[in-house]
């Protein structure tokens, strides 16, 4: 059964949202780009109906002054131990998608590849939530960029994404096309992962080799 009622963890307080979509494996991580852990949730249950075992984690609401992106790293990690997850796949759209690389720089033993959906910049964006914003300048240009070395990345964009433009995805293939594997949906905005559920879902199961 799938329980789409967000729960809270709540570690030394930090209050950190989290939803989980019943299946058994694949397991994958998901983070949304903004403050709503609901979001992600069409791509999530598609996904679950195929039998793979979904945790969204968000971002906490608690104890947010002075956050990092290795902060909110280590949050997904948290929960993911708190719910039972050795190692998983992690992912997540927009800067989303940042807080799974940090996750899989610092945390490499936990997580077996990447997902991108849509693929930030060489630099944070402008229209961040607070949170977000203040946890993307806490690192260097260096770290923004950085992919874990040995661990695989799986890129979906948008090919009409305005926010998170496909040049972006391009350049990350480009620059460690050993890494990365890039699948761009014609049509697809910034909101793929809504839109385009059924069309993500098919290129993530076909990459993990999903029967």
């Amino acid at each position: 059964m799938t329980d789409t009622q967000p729960q809270i963890f709540e570690p030394e307080g930090r209050a950190i949202p989290y939803v989980e979509d019943a299946g058994s494996e694949p397991v994958l991580v998901l983070i949304p780009g903004y403050s709503n852990v609901a979001a992600l949730g069409t791509l999530a249950h598609v996904l679950a109906e195929e039998d793979f075992r979904i945790l969204r984690v968000g971002y906490r609401t608690a104890q947010t002054e002075g956050v990092t992106l290795h902060d909110l790293a280590q949050d997904v990690v948290d929960v993911m131990d708190h719910v039972g997850l050795g190692d998983a796949w992690v992912g997540g759209h927009a800067f989303g998608g940042a807080v799974a690389r940090i996750v899989s720089i610092d945390h490499t033993d936990r997580v077996d590849g990447v997902l991108l959906l849509g693929a930030e910049g060489d630099e944070p964006r402008t229209d961040l939530e607070p949170l977000q914003a203040a946890a993307a300048a806490s690192v260097s240009a260096d770290e923004w960029r950085a992919l874990a070395p040995t661990v695989p990345v799986m890129l979906i964009q948008g090919g009409d994404d305005d926010v998170l433009p496909p040049a972006n995805g391009e350049r990350l293939q480009a620059a460690a096309p050993g890494l990365v594997s890039l699948v761009t949906l014609e049509g697809g905005g910034h909101l793929f992962p809504a839109t385009h559920a059924g069309e993500a879902a098919f290129v993530i199961e076909d990459y993990l080799d999903v029967d």
